[in-house]
């Protein structure tokens, strides 16, 4: 078993339909346990919103137009034990994800595409799926819900013929949140308050040395139909200038939800006055529904602060010290994470300031970079 995988992580226990209304009780979950208990609220959620359908069909259609096809559970009418069960739902998932528990509704529908509204609208009762759970290579069918509770099984790659109503986590939401977590636990690592950062960004008279992103894409890929969009974010390591301490920093791409597509972001990806020997690697990870982002910030930090610490003399290999620490981070994620496409995407070993990047391809071949230098002045 490797070092992620054995982490436990903080959070609640799923409910169950037997007790769906107890007071919660903290345990800690493994990956697997975690991973079962976000799989089985959807479970718990999509049938009885199912049910739901006959008395709120109407309701709940209005809220969906051509130009919004998901909706916060919170906006759907239902009955106020159903609303409670959403909540409580909605508390547990985002106490494993190490987000604050009493923010707002991270489950929402998702109406697969526009052509379904206009069968919902013509009188088709949509069904309610949800993600199976594990290796998505290996899913058999898809399970959906119909108005009275019966199961039905769904292709994987073929779209159904029928309006299929997605339950989902929100996971724009859920990484914004969880990205902020992450930044907050890497700085307090590297002792750097949020005023301290902002000011070395845009407080100071030297000019800022950055490198930008002109345009990436991803492998364009057979997703199932159900996944949605996807949610990538970078995780940028390096080593402190002044101590020889790991720095970690994290951005969100939330524009790089299709693969396929070439986008142009001019997205500011490195900001090198982080970065001794003017030299990063960059990891692309996408949002998992099962990830701790807290836990996951220390993990990784720990990880990288025992490789580091395991390096004799760091000045003396210089930024070829850098894709150790990179590969002791890839070694110590589970083996389920490059058995998909979710959470683990590529990575860019040592790029380096000022130098311009054309169609660099990551070491694994599923991302594309273009990366240009800019210098910022000040004012």
């Amino acid at each position: 078993m490797n070092a992620l995988s054995t982490i436990l992580f903080a959070g609640l226990a799923a409910t169950t339909a037997a007790n769906v209304n107890a007071e919660p009780v903290e345990q800690t979950l493994t990956v697997e346990q975690q991973s079962m208990s976000v799989f089985s609220q959807k479970q718990i959620m999509a049938k009885q919103l199912a049910k739901q359908l006959p008395q709120s069909a109407a309701h709940w259609q209005s809220a969906f137009s051509s130009y919004q096809l998901n909706v916060s559970v919170d906006e759907l009418r239902a009955p106020s034990t159903l609303k409670q069960q959403l909540r409580s739902f909605n508390s547990q998932t985002r106490a494993m994800q190490g987000l604050n528990e009493d923010g707002q509704q991270l489950y929402r529908l998702r109406l697969v595409n526009g052509e379904m509204l206009a069968q919902w609208q013509q009188g088709e009762t949509p069904l309610i799926a949800y993600a199976p759970q594990g290796d998505e290579k290996q899913w058999q069918y898809i399970e959906a819900f119909d108005s009275k509770g019966n199961v039905h099984l769904l292709d994987v790659y073929a779209q159904p013929n029928v309006p299929v109503l997605v339950l989902e986590v929100n996971a724009k939401q859920s990484l914004r949140e969880g990205l902020a977590v992450m930044q907050a636990e890497f700085d307090r690592a590297r002792g750097v308050t949020f005023a301290a950062k902002d000011q070395s960004i845009s407080g100071t008279d030297a000019p800022i040395s950055t490198s930008v992103i002109n345009r990436i894409r991803l492998n364009d890929d057979q997703e199932p139909w159900i996944l949605g969009d996807a949610e990538i974010y970078a995780v940028v390591n390096g080593v402190n200038p002044s101590r020889d301490e790991p720095v970690l920093d994290v951005v969100d791409m939330p524009y790089l939800d299709t693969d396929g597509r070439d986008y142009a972001p001019n997205q500011i990806l490195i900001y090198w006055d982080r970065y001794r020997w003017q030299a990063a690697d960059v990891l692309l990870m996408e949002h998992d529904d099962n990830t701790n982002y807290k836990t996951l910030a220390t993990t990784l930090l720990d990880i990288v602060a025992a490789a580091m610490r395991a390096i004799p003399d760091p000045t003396v290999q210089g930024y070829a010290l850098i894709p150790q620490l990179t590969n002791q981070l890839i070694k110590a994620m589970p083996d389920h994470w490059f058995s998909n496409d979710d959470d683990y995407v590529d990575v860019f070993y040592t790029l380096f300031e000022g130098r311009q990047y054309v169609g660099q391809m990551g070491a694994s071949g599923n991302a594309r970079m273009s990366l240009s230098p800019l210098t910022i002045n000040p004012r």
